[in-house]
Formats: structure tokens, C-alpha cells, sequence
């Protein structure tokens, strides 16, 4: 496996010319020349690309769905929940995103440009900002004898700088949440290398709230005489966005003591009417550094003033006073430098913070305010930039040693490929990327749906949530629903893994809204009727839309009427007994086992003769919402069976004879089913329609097998499935879904027929969905089948970070050729279902064990969150410590 490793890598960084390395840059993670040319250039999936007979098939939801797409975008002027006809383009160029969780993101090309942009709560902005640069200045002997932007881009404006830097000299290397960008300067002997740090802290609920991060820059003077070196970092007071010419936008120099340490840069105050933010730049003081600043320039023109004053004497000018608001149709930007003596032959360093404080939010219907997680800890005054930096450059080397000790024993072990170390770390940018929001729960708020914990609910305000906030993140940043509860399946393990509190509030908003309803009945755009937007006891498919009012109104999806999808409940019963088994919360478990049980009642209605297994209703009513199931399914079945197992042993530890029994009775009865009406002697069947295509081999068909693994059963008293025939099915997979698709090179297609050729029936058959293919490959790992699993896996992570340049942008889905459908989403976080089987499978060569579950002791990183001395900001320690007690 390493051999393909060290190739792929070599084709990232084949026109890499410099022997340099960097300073301190790891050996695993994602590496790239800042020169490379990904040579496949995908489209996106868009309504021209569905074929003739799923047209016929679709028409009515084509003529619903223009309807009400021109409802939406033309008279409403509020963006769709999915945009079929404009999606976004692939731009091959997104790095590592800045800040920590829930406080929004401003994502840094791997090339070092601002790119990306998520303040206002879940909704996207992609605009590169050239004026957004870091330039560095070399001086000898008090003479300026080199400066340079360190882009590669040679932009038609701000022509008084000198840019073009020469892209074969740089490489840039991700293991996230830290980046690494090396600078060899061409003819200098001199190398920079920029570590950006983000506080992104397994079980910490504090520092990991933060919208800040970190640009360290080492640099290593290889000359036999010293040098002054000078680093400039320029931001535009905006995003890239029209309101950046609203007018009414000022710049401040600030300057904070405390605790004996001392801050100074410049405050970028973007005064909109709606979700007003502080921009901050920032460095440390210390005694052989000088820090300066130009508090406003005009990033139009050739800008040569600005250059010209840094490239005199390696400084600012400094001026004091804050800049007039800007008028309509102008912008202003600001600048900070640094400068450091570095000795010859020798090394000194560089520190810059960059935060943005918008700590109090509204959501698209401008209904509710929200306050951000971080303000817990740093006030909702909207003048908190200061603090944050002055934290982020104190304690981001807490934070880095928090994180290699929570990395170190992955990184280190020898057993697994480094592709796959890549994968795991870098996949997490969307827990952060992922239009997420994390916010304190308001006073006046009611989880509970309304029915109480004496009726067989919930406390109004669970203690889980009261404590550690509501957290919410998109199903993708072009599909704009947060926590898509049928995708969250499958990415809620880097949540419990990571965040266990996270993951146990987002479970109890969601039981709230299962025995909530609204009946507002609207039109659901396949069926084309009319129909309630929520109704009792059933999981919803969303808790909402970032542009509407998310938690207040969910299920912003409305292609289909879900109350009648047969995934949904099975999820929430199979993730709470998961979450159970990782955490032993048993308040928690007790606050579910009431909710279970309503909505597995719901469920019963979809056994529709009795037979003790739910049949699909003859349309793609589950998460494969394009591929229509028909009676008993491999997928729908499976997750039923291993649902009713899971409620035999919810039964049994709450000590609810009759409950176990009565699961018991169905489970037995399913299981027989299952077997007589999908099981085939290789494989389960995708249904039991009897249809021409009924017996193709699905992926995911294991996927119920899948959780009872992962939650600690599947074995004895509490198994749904033969492992023998789980073993064969997989085996199946593989040698089709895998091995006879795309040379076995692309990861598993959904959908593959016996003879060996993908399922054309429907526009996702013939898909592969990253995400589920992380799933299988876990499943394959628990089951003992290693090598294949990592095989199955390594595919996808080939295909998206090696070939296609999709690098933090992880797609739904790719087909073989051509196209791919809605990028940055959320399901590819299931590959931390791959590091939960590693973990609880037999040792690999006595690897040692990661403690990344919470049923291991967090890592103490208690060094990173110190319970608040007087004069810091927060007054609690807010550290994950595995489970309630």
C-alpha cells in the first residue's frame, strides 16, 4: 500500500523543483506543488444530465419543481434548499479552512488565497479576494533586497506589487486542522514556511468554539550573514461580497494587555445591517519583533503606496486613529506587518492571528436572534476581537500539543497507509466547514416538542444542551438542510468519536422534533399532492434551512412527503444505542428509550403483512431518494432487523421484559423473512420486487450488520444477520461493486448488476457515494476483511484528493466518467467509522490503540482549557471528560 502512497504523491508534486522540505512539516497528509495542473476536469450533475427514461419517469417533478425553483428565486429572491440548474462550479484550488466549530469559516486556497466564505450561518460565498495576501520583505544591512506577495497569481490589479511567484518553488501540505505552506525563495537561500493552526480540539468545548486561527512563519536563513525579514499580511474589510461597498465600513488599530502578554493589529469593523462582523489581524508583541500597521488603504488601483512604504525600511507607517466610514461603492482594506532579525545560518519565527467576531446571528427569516457558542466565553458585545487573539496567540501551542497527542498514535501507527491517515484527519474540515453553526440555547426555549419528561418526552431543556449548546451542520454546502438526519447517519461518527456532547445535543433536538408536528400541508414535488409538513412521532429529515429559521421549522426538503420514509425512525433508534455503547450515558439512554419506542410504533405500519420485516412502498422513499425500492429491501430490511435487535437490548438495560420480548418475537420472525425473500445464496437481493433489476448487488446493503458491529453486537443473543452469509455479501461487493467497477480504482458503485456492469435503472445506481463507501469499508474491517476494506476506501480517496481536485470539497457522489453531484457534503465524515472498527477489531501487529472514543478517558487536554484565572474569559472549564455522570 505505501508504494501507491509515495506515487500518488509524486504526481502531486511532480513539477516541485527545490530539495526543500520545511520546517517542521509532518510526513502524512494531503502535499501538493502550488504549480500542479489537476488534468480531469469535471461538470457538475445538472437537470440536462438525467437520462431520457428517467425523464419520462420524472416529468412531473421537472414541471414542479421549475414552478417552484422560479417561486423561490424570482419572487420570494431567497436561494433554493437545491439549486438543479446552478450548481457550483468545480474550482480546484480549496485548502484548509480557517477557525474552529460553529463561529464560521473563511477557507485559504492551497495556493494561499482567501476563497471561501461562511460567516453569515450557513450560507456560501465564494469570491477569492486578491487583496487578502500575505508578502513577505527581505533586508540587508538596512537595504531592501527582495519582496515579494507569496501568490502565484498575476492579477490585473493592484499592478505597484510584485506578484508572480514562481509556484514550481512551493508546496503546500494539509493533515487538518493545521496546513503547512513552504516558500523556498528563489535565489534568497532563504525558506519560509507558514503553519496555519486552527483550534479544532477533540473533546474540548471551549477553545474549539473559536473563530480564530493562527499563521506561524518559520523562517530559515541559510546565508552566512544575518538578515531582517518582514511579513505583511493585507485583508480587504469584507468578504468579497457586494455589501463590502455598502458603505459604513471602518478600520481601528488596537493595542490589549493582559496577564503580561500584549497584542496589537488592526480592528475591521463591516457595519451591515444584517449580521454585522469585526475582522481582526493580529500579532504578540516581543522584544526583538516590530509590529506595524496601515489602517486603511484602497485595494484599487496599482496600491504602489503601500508596497513602497514596506519595501523603505521593512515597517508600516503605523498611523494612529481610526479610518472614516467608508461611502457607498468604496472599500477599504488594512495591513499588518511583522519583522524579526534572523541571525545567519539561523532560524526565528513569525505570529499572526486572524479572527472575526459575529456573535450574534440571524438565520435567513430575520425572526430570532441567535448567540454563537464562543460568547459564552467572550461576551455578545461585538467587541470581543481583541480577546480572541490575544487567546489564539497565547494558547495555539496548547492546542497543537493537544492535537499531535490526539493524532500521534494514528500517524504512528506503521500498519495503516498514509493515504488513509490523510483521509481520516483531513475529512473533519467539514465538522467545521460545513455551514456549521454552534449556538447557546436560548432561555425561553423548549426542546421537548412539548411533550415532558412525566408524559413519556423530554425535559424542556435537556442538561446536555443547556451546557454544551445546539449544534447544526448542512447536509452539503450546495444542499443547504442542516443535519440531514438520513446522511447524518452515516457521518455521526466523527461527532460521537470526537465531540460526544455535540452529537448527544444534536439527538435531543432531533427526539424534540419527532414528537412535535406541524400540519401545514404543502406540496411535496415527486408525488405532486399535498401533504403536512411534519407529522408525530416520525424522525424529520431536517431541522431546517440556514435561510429560513432553522430548529423552529424543519423538513426544508420537499421532494418527498419522508413521514413515510422507511430510514428515517431505524436511524435514530440504531444511532441512539450506538451513542449509548460509546458514551454509557444513562440518562441519555433513559431519554430516549420513550422516543424509540414511538417512532419504532410508526414503523410497524410499513410491515404491511405481518411478516415481522417493513417493505418499501414502491418509490425511493430512503436516502437513495432517486432509486425507487419495492417490497422487502437489502437496505431498508437490514436497517429494520438490526433496529429491532437494538431495541431487544435497549429493552433488556431498562429492564422492560415485555418490550424485549414482544422485539424479540419480530426479530425472529424478520430475520426468517429476510432470509427467504432476499437472500439468494451470494448476496441479499436490492429487493424483492421480483423485477428485472431486483437482484442487483447494492453496496450498502450491509449497513444494519454495520451499526450492530460498531455499537458492540451482531454476535450471540443480540445478532439479526448469519455472519456467514454478512462475509459472503461482502465478498460480493468487493469482487463486483469494487473490483469490476473502474478497475477496481473509484471505490464501490452503489448499484452493480450480477454480470458485471453498474445499475443504469436510476441516476444514483450507478453512482459512488464516498460517504457509503466509507461505510462499507468499515463494515468490511469489522467482519476481519482488512485489506479489502482499505482497498474499497483508498479509491474514493484517490479519486477526490488525487485525481478530480476535489480536496476539502469531498462530494456526494461521482459516476465513472463525466460528472459529479453536490460538493463539500456531509456523509464522507463516516470514515471515522473506519477508525472506530480499527479501533475494536483484533490488533493489527499490537498497533496501538487511538483514544479517540469517549468511552476511553478524553485525552486530557485539560492544559488546553484551564479552568478561567481571573481577568480570562469564561469562568468554567468546558472539557469533554467521556460521559455524563
Amino acid at each position: 500500500m505505501e508504494s501507491g502512497d509515495n506515487s500518488s504523491t509524486a504526481e502531486l508534486m511532480s513539477r516541485y523543483v527545490s530539495l526543500e522540505l520545511g520546517y517542521g512539516v509532518p510526513k502524512d497528509g494531503w502535499r501538493i506543488c502550488l504549480a500542479h495542473e489537476f488534468k480531469e476536469k469535471r461538470k457538475p450533475f445538472q437537470a440536462k444530465d438525467v437520462s431520457l427514461s428517467n425523464i419520462v419517469e420524472h416529468i412531473g417533478l421537472g414541471v414542479r419543481y421549475l414552478k417552484w425553483w422560479y417561486k423561490k428565486t424570482q419572487i420570494e429572491k431567497k436561494a433554493p434548499f437545491i439549486d438543479m440548474f446552478r450548481a457550483i462550479p468545480l474550482r480546484q484550488i480549496y485548502g484548509a479552512p480557517l477557525g474552529g466549530i460553529g463561529g464560521g469559516t473563511i477557507t485559504r486556497g492551497w495556493r494561499g488565497e482567501f476563497c471561501r466564505w461562511q460567516l453569515n450561518p450557513g450560507m456560501y460565498h465564494y469570491k477569492t479576494v486578491i487583496a487578502n495576501q500575505f508578502t513577505v520583505c527581505l533586508r540587508r544591512g538596512g537595504q531592501t533586497v527582495y519582496q515579494q506577495v507569496l501568490s502565484v497569481e498575476r492579477p490585473p490589479t493592484l499592478q505597484g506589487w510584485n506578484w508572480g511567484y514562481c509556484g514550481e518553488y512551493a508546496f503546500y501540505h494539509a493533515l487538518y486542522p493545521r496546513a503547512w505552506t513552504v516558500y523556498p525563495l528563489p535565489g534568497q537561500n532563504v525558506t519560509l514556511t507558514c503553519r496555519q493552526v486552527s483550534p479544532v480540539i477533540p473533546h474540548d468545548y471551549q477553545d474549539s468554539s473559536l473563530p480564530v486561527a493562527v499563521f506561524v512563519w518559520d523562517i530559515e536563513n541559510k546565508n552566512d550573514y544575518p538578515l531582517d525579514v518582514s511579513i505583511m499580511l493585507t485583508m480587504v474589510n469584507g468578504s468579497g461580497h457586494k455589501d463590502d461597498k455598502s458603505g459604513g465600513h471602518w478600520n481601528e488599530p488596537f493595542h490589549l494587555e493582559k496577564a503580561g502578554e500584549s497584542v496589537s493589529g488592526v480592528l475591521l469593523h463591516h457595519c451591515t445591517t444584517v449580521n454585522p462582523y469585526t475582522l481582526c489581524m493580529a500579532a504578540r508583541e516581543q522584544s526583538d519583533r516590530e509590529i506595524s500597521h496601515q489602517t486603511a488603504f484602497s485595494p484599487k488601483g496599482t496600491c504602489g503606496v503601500l508596497w513602497g512604504d514596506l519595501i523603505a525600511d521593512g515597517r508600516l507607517d503605523s498611523p494612529t486613529g481610526s479610518s472614516p466610514p467608508t461611502q457607498k461603492g468604496e472599500k477599504v482594506a488594512a495591513a499588518l506587518a511583522v519583522g524579526c532579525p534572523v541571525p545567519a545560518q539561523g532560524h526565528n519565527d513569525l505570529e499572526f492571528s486572524l479572527a472575526w467576531d459575529m456573535p450574534n446571528i440571524t438565520f435567513g427569516s430575520r425572526e430570532r436572534e441567535h448567540v454563537r457558542r464562543y460568547t459564552r466565553f467572550f461576551g455578545t458585545k461585538a467587541d470581543a476581537a481583541p480577546s480572541l487573539s490575544h487567546h489564539a496567540l497565547t494558547h495555539y501551542r496548547l492546542w497543537e500539543r493537544s492535537i499531535e497527542e490526539w493524532q500521534r498514535p494514528i500517524l504512528q501507527d506503521s500498519s495503516l497507509p498514509s493515504w488513509y491517515k490523510s483521509a481520516l484527519f483531513n475529512e473533519l474540515y467539514f465538522v467545521v466547514d460545513g455551514g456549521t453553526v454552534w449556538t447557546e440555547l436560548p432561555e425561553d426555549s423548549d426542546v421537548s416538542g412539548g411533550l415532558r419528561s412525566e408524559d413519556g418526552g423530554l425535559p424542556a431543556q435537556p442538561a446536555i444542551i443547556k451546557e454544551y449548546g445546539r449544534f447544526a451542520y448542512l447536509e452539503g454546502q450546495e444542499y443547504r438542510m442542516y443535519n440531514t438526519y438520513d446522511v447524518h447517519f452515516y457521518a455521526s461518527f466523527a461527532l460521537i468519536m470526537l465531540w460526544p456532547k455535540l452529537a448527544l445535543s444534536l439527538q435531543y433536538d432531533i427526539a424534540g422534533s419527532v414528537v412535535s408536528c406541524d400540519l401545514t400541508e404543502r406540496l411535496h414535488l415527486m408525488s405532486g399532492r399535498n401533504s403536512p409538513v411534519k407529522v408525530k412521532n416520525v424522525v424529520p429529515h431536517d431541522i431546517g434551512d440556514p435561510d429560513d429559521e432553522p430548529w423552529q421549522r424543519v423538513n426544508a426538503y420537499l421532494i418527498h412527503d419522508t413521514a413515510d420514509w422507511k430510514d428515517l425512525n431505524l436511524k435514530f433508534v440504531l444511532q441512539v444505542y450506538r451513542d449509548f455503547h460509546l458514551t454509557q450515558d444513562t440518562q441519555y439512554l433513559q431519554d430516549m428509550w420513550p422516543i424509540c419506542q414511538a417512532v419504532m410504533e410508526s414503523e410497524m405500519k410499513f410491515d404491511t403483512d405481518g411478516d415481522g420485516l417493513i417493505e418499501n412502498s414502491g418509490y425511493a422513499d430512503q436516502t437513495y431518494d432517486g432509486w425507487t425500492a419495492t417490497g422487502p429491501s437489502a437496505y431498508c430490511g437490514g436497517l429494520w432487523l438490526a433496529s429491532v435487535c437494538v431495541m431487544c437490548k435497549m429493552a433488556r438495560l431498562v429492564n422492560n421484559e415485555a418490550a424485549f420480548q414482544r422485539f424479540r418475537d419480530i426479530l425472529d420472525r424478520g430475520s426468517a423473512a429476510f432470509d427467504k425473500l432476499l437472500w439468494n445464496g451470494q448476496y441479499y437481493n436490492y429487493d424483492s420486487s421480483g423485477q428485472d433489476l431486483s437482484n442487483s448487488v447494492m453496496s450498502d446493503q450491509c449497513a444494519g450488520q454495520w451499526f450492530l458491529r460498531a455499537s458492540g453486537l451482531g454476535d450471540g443473543q443480540f445478532q439479526a444477520f448469519p455472519k456467514e452469509k454478512i462475509c459472503s455479501a461482502l465478498k460480493s461487493v468487493f469482487d463486483l461493486n469494487v473490483m469490476s467497477f473502474a478497475g477496481g480504482q473509484m471505490g464501490a458503485v452503489n448499484g452493480m448488476r450480477p454480470e458485471g456492469v453498474p445499475d443504469h435503472s436510476s441516476v444514483q445506481s450507478d453512482e459512488v457515494w464516498i460517504g457509503v463507501v466509507y461505510g462499507l469499508a468499515a463494515i468490511m474491517i469489522h467482519e476481519g476483511m482488512l485489506e479489502e476494506g482499505l482497498r474499497t476506501a483508498e479509491g474514493c480517496y484517490r479519486t477526490v484528493w488525487e485525481r478530480l481536485g476535489m480536496a476539502f470539497q469531498t462530494p456526494e457522489a461521482y459516476c465513472e466518467k463525466g460528472i459529479y453531484r453536490s460538493l463539500a457534503y456531509m456523509r464522507p465524515l463516516s470514515i471515522w467509522a473506519m477508525q472506530l472498527a480499527l479501533d475494536t477489531s483484533q490488533p493489527r501487529d499490537q498497533a496501538p490503540k487511538t483514544t479517540t472514543t469517549p468511552t476511553d478517558q478524553a485525552p486530557q487536554t485539560t492544559t488546553t482549557i484551564q479552568t478561567a484565572t481571573e481577568g480570562e474569559p469564561g469562568q468554567k472549564e468546558s472539557q469533554d471528560q467521556g460521559h455524563i455522570p
